[in-house]
């Protein structure tokens, strides 16, 4: 057998296994996240996350973040981020905004944690948004040993440290475990209108003013009667009798 048919065989074997090994190595995450103190209930925990720019004519503008379960919104604070950039808190998560960054530039920035959960690992599925409005959505969990396409960040905690005990919930944090309902705003259906009686009835009856005038009238109408009465009288008696 000659050597190049040798070499032919071998390599078919090597391509095999190199394909085996491609399919078997984990797809790269690209919002890699990562903590020094990455410990299921460690307090105060700094985590870090850095966002890969894909784009080659996009800037990243925003990463929104679905906080997973044992981490609620209020216990997170920016530590460091973009010049420029804002942290607000949101029902589920967060997110860290501002002016886009340039092309293929990664996001990257910390949040401190008050306490991680007690888990071996917590994942902080993310949104990605560029400049041009497209969003990359890395919020993929493996499933059956499979490698998702969209991976979202997971960072494994190591077990939690003897005696370590979960913080009680803060007060804010149990205030917004409801979502925030706007102060009521002045409403547009008019006031209970005025009773339906009609204004004759609920106008106060006409007043004399106080002067008397109906009492006066009364006295001289009796008065005028009298007199007729008497007249009448008088003309009976002074009239002739057959």
């Amino acid at each position: 057998m000659n050597r190049s048919r040798l070499l032919a065989r071998a390599a078919v074997p090597l391509a095999a296994a190199a394909g085996v090994l491609a399919l078997a190595a984990p797809a790269l995450a690209h919002v890699e996240v990562e903590s020094e103190t990455a410990q299921a209930l460690a307090t105060d925990a700094v985590v870090a996350f850095d966002a890969e720019g894909e784009s080659s004519s996009a800037g990243i503008k925003q990463v929104k973040v679905v906080l997973p379960a044992g981490i609620a919104p209020s216990d997170v604070t920016l530590v460091e981020a973009p010049k420029g950039w804002t942290f607000t808190p949101s029902e589920d998560g967060y997110q860290v905004a501002g002016t886009a960054l340039a092309p293929g530039k990664s996001a990257a920035y910390k949040i401190k944690v008050r306490q991680l959960p007690n888990e071996k690992s917590v994942a902080f599925k993310s949104l990605v948004t560029y400049s041009d409005g497209h969003v990359d959505r890395w919020i993929e969990l493996p499933q059956g040993g499979a490698e998702p396409a969209k991976p979202a960040p997971v960072l494994k905690l190591a077990a939690a440290s003897p005696g370590a005990k979960p913080l009680p919930a803060s007060p804010s944090a149990t205030a917004s475990a409801a979502p925030t309902t706007a102060s009521a705003a002045p409403s547009d259906t008019p006031s209970a209108a005025p009773s339906s009686a009609s204004p004759e009835a609920t106008a106060p009856a006409a007043s004399d003013g106080g002067s008397g005038s109906g009492t006066a009238t009364v006295v001289v109408v009796a008065v005028l009667a009298a007199a007729i009465v008497g007249v009448v009288v008088w003309r009976r008696r002074a009239a002739p009798r057959d």
